[in-house]
């Protein structure tokens, strides 16, 4: 397969490059300002919202699937805009599209949200993403939005927020649930999907729902810190708005794909 990475320097992009070159494939990865590191990878810069580049790029390449991972937190450009203008550079290729969306969409409950629920964004960047699907879907039906949590694994920001917490640097919330996921395991069912004719949304993302201060305490127990030195509020004392509780039900993923998605408990064991 001759696979476009957009967004290769980012944490899920690189490793989706690295199982691809493991894999044989071909791979062509992006970057904006930090350059791509995984041997095997052809980089090339790209700014996603330049329509005109993108086109151009793709149009070069001729890729048979394109991975889309990026976003800018508080970028409605990057976001929104940049996933929009992949998603038409794909289609006029025909290329497969595998866009990369994300649980912040929903906003927030106890009862898990299923695959096919229409997004109920409460912040900026819920909003954004929820955008970039509505695009996405309208430029190509035939299209996977991939909806994920917390992306853990060494070298994740999540993992670093743990340590930074549990030396006193910052603190967690107690009160905002997710369903983490190892990087290894995303970028492989994203591989996956790139080779299946799946449409639509589908929710990837670990099996065990747990607070960014119980994740903290995972992580402890995983490098031998003390727990106790973990600082924790609430996102409400914090002033931070963001959803709540947000749970994915990812059981329609765990019976599709050939990737197992492992809990959080198993992987800081």
């Amino acid at each position: 397969m001759n696979l476009l990475v957009v967004g290769a320097s980012g944490f899920l992009g690189a490793e989706v490059c690295r199982q691809a070159v493991a894999a044989g494939q071909s791979v062509v990865g992006t970057y904006h300002s930090a350059a791509v590191a995984v041997p095997g990878v052809a980089a090339r810069r790209l700014d996603v919202t330049d329509r005109a580049a993108v086109r151009a790029l793709l149009a070069e390449v001729r890729p048979d699937a394109v991975i889309s991972t990026p976003y800018r937190y508080d970028d409605w450009t990057v976001t929104a805009d940049g996933a929009a203008h992949v998603a038409y550079a794909s289609a006029e290729v025909g290329a497969r599209l595998v866009h990369l969306s994300s649980d912040a969409l929903h906003g927030g409950r106890p009862e898990p949200y299923g695959d096919d629920e229409v997004p109920t964004p409460i912040f900026p960047y819920g909003a954004a993403k929820a955008a970039a699907e509505t695009v996405v879907r309208a430029v190509d039906p035939g299209a996977v939005l991939v909806r994920t949590s917390l992306i853990v694994g060494e070298g994740s920001k999540q993992i670093q927020l743990c340590r930074d917490a549990l030396a006193g640097r910052m603190s967690l919330f107690t009160d905002e649930v997710r369903c983490p996921i190892d990087v290894t395991d995303l970028a492989a069912a994203v591989l996956e999907l790139a080779a299946s004719d799946y449409a639509g949304p589908l929710n990837v993302a670990g099996p065990d729902a747990v607070s960014r201060a119980e994740l903290g305490l995972l992580v402890a127990r995983h490098l031998g810190l003390d727990p106790g030195a973990l600082k924790t509020t609430t996102a409400i004392a914090a002033g931070v708005r963001r959803p709540a509780e947000v749970r994915l039900d990812s059981s329609r993923a765990a019976g599709l794909l050939r990737t197992r998605l492992r809990g959080v408990t198993e992987l800081l064991a």
